[in-house]
């Protein structure tokens, strides 16, 4: 995977009514509340937990701003 790159994973969805492991998921990646977002690095691990609960979150690539003269 490229070194630094990033994700940001929004909660669109509650988990209320959805099994245990996938709210301890959501919980292990910092999500919440509703419409919440965090950014981690892309890691095997993130990604992994990401799949877990993709029918619960958003995922968004983010570029990264390089400045050169």
């Amino acid at each position: 995977m490229t070194k630094n790159k990033k994700i940001k994973i929004t909660l669109t969805k509650s988990p209320i009514g959805y099994k245990q492991k996938a709210k301890r998921t959501l919980e292990a990646l910092g999500l919440k509340k509703m419409n919440q977002s965090v950014e981690h690095n892309v890691t095997d691990s993130i990604m992994g937990m990401v799949d877990t609960v993709n029918y619960l979150v958003k995922i968004e690539e983010l570029k990264s701003w390089s400045f050169q003269n």
